[in-house]
Order: C-alpha cells, then structure tokens, then sequence
C-alpha cells in the first residue's frame, strides 16, 4: 500500500508524518509556493506536470490510495485528483476541515464570487482582504466604489503585479494571535474583512477580533467538488481509515524485515 497525499495544510503535513511514523509508505506533495515544510517522508514539490500529469504520476509510482488534504478552496487540484485516481483505477479519498459556523455576535455575509463581492462591499471604506491571492483586475474595481478610500491586502506571498495606488500589502503568515488581530483592525481602520471559509484555528483570530469589534465579515463559500470516494472531517477518523487499510503492508513490510 502506497499512499499519495495531496497537501500543503498543516493537516496534510500532520497525517502524513503520522502516517510515516507508523509505517505507511506515503509520499507528501505539495506546491511549495509560500513554504516547504520538513517532512520525514518522501516529498513531491510543484505539482505533476513535470512527471507528464497525475495520472502519470501514480502509475509510474505505483500509488495505491490517493488522499486529498489540500486547501478546501484547491478546487483545481481537488477535481483532477478524483479524475486521475478513477482513471488509474484506485480510490481517492478527501479530507477537508469543517467549515467556520457564526457565533452570536457575528456579522457574516456571504458571497460566490467577485461581481458579487463587489457588490457587498459598496459603503465600506478600509476592507481587509485576507481570501489569498486576487487579480489585479479585481483590486481596481474594488477600488472604484467610491466610498473605498484604502485596500489592505494581506497575502503570504507578494502580488505578480504593480500594486493599484490605494492598496497596502502586508506579508503574513498564520497562525495569528487575536490580540495582533484586534490591533491590525484598530490600527488599519478596517470596517470589512474578507475571508474564505478555510475553516481551522490558524486564522480563526481575524473573525473573534471582528466578532469584538463589530465589524462584517465577507466569506467567499466553498467550493462544490466532485464526490470523493471517502470524505472525511475529523482528522483522527481519517487516519484510522488510512491506517486499517494499510496494516497488511505495514505488517508485511516489517516481517521482511526481521
């Protein structure tokens, strides 16, 4: 049994160190565009088309499983997992973390995509967006409502492009503490913050400090995926599920070695 895990979370990284200190053979991949974590197991960067595609991928490396722990917004990659692993003929499974719910207190809305974010963000004057990467086409019109005075733009890695006048970057990476966050939002002004539902303790400060200062939340809702074989949002039920379909070979493998 071989494992092929979809990550770049700080879930995947768990599962697939758990999973090699048990004995699984698994082979952790990811993009690496922010960081490459150190991993004890086998490590794939930068995605499958140097190996000729996915599909490719798992029959030359002769993947039994495919586990997905990619971001719950990898629409890309998630989708061409279950193809790839339909076409070779094995099963894909999913693990994604349950979605943020409101809290008494909460002033969410939420929003499919960027006409509609637009739109919600009419009378707003300081937005945060902390949704990941953006088009610079989007920050312009953003930027044309005339009651946005700034943008802050908060990403973990920098823009491709000249950023419009009126938008602040800031670099950070998460976990964010909430006291750093009720001041980022004092501080900045911010009467809006921007968010997807990824869901998770590491950026979850943004919407408690939000929650306290009665500011509004707009979260982009999920993704609709194509079916996994096996979905999962409990990590420990997730590895219990990885673990007894590979104890034969984790047997096996220990038996030939004594």
């Amino acid at each position: 049994m071989k494992i092929l895990l979809l990550g770049g979370t700080a879930d995947g990284r768990r599962l697939a160190d758990t999973l090699h200190q048990a004995g699984v053979r698994v082979v952790y991949s990811l993009a690496g565009l922010v960081r490459v974590p150190k991993v004890d197991c086998e490590l794939v960067v930068g995605g499958f088309t140097q190996f000729g595609g996915l599909a490719a991928y798992l029959r030359a490396n002769q993947i039994t499983l495919v586990l997905d722990v990619t971001h719950p917004y990898a629409h890309t990659m998630s989708s061409k997992a279950v193809v790839a692993a339909r076409e070779v003929g094995i099963p894909c499974w999913r693990f994604h973390r349950p979605a943020w719910q409101p809290k008494a207190g909460d002033r969410w809305r939420y929003y499919q995509d960027d006409s509609a974010l637009v739109s919600m963000l009419k009378g707003c004057r300081t937005p945060l967006l902390s949704a990941g990467q953006m088009p610079e086409s989007l920050l312009r019109t953003i930027l044309k409502n005339d009651t946005v005075a700034s943008v802050i733009w908060r990403t973990a890695v920098a823009a491709k492009f000249p950023l419009p006048e009126g938008v602040q970057w800031i670099k950070a990476i998460g976990p964010f503490a909430l006291e750093e966050e009720r001041k980022l939002l004092v501080d900045y002004q911010v009467d809006a913050i921007v968010s997807k539902n990824s869901g998770g303790d590491a950026t979850y400060a943004k919407l408690e400090a939000a929650r306290e200062l009665g500011i509004d939340v707009l979260l982009q809702e999920r993704p609709r995926l194509p079916a996994a074989d096996k979905e999962f949002n409990d990590t420990d039920t997730c590895l219990e599920a990885c673990l007894s379909v590979c104890s034969p070979s984790i047997h096996d493998q220990k038996d030939s070695q004594q």
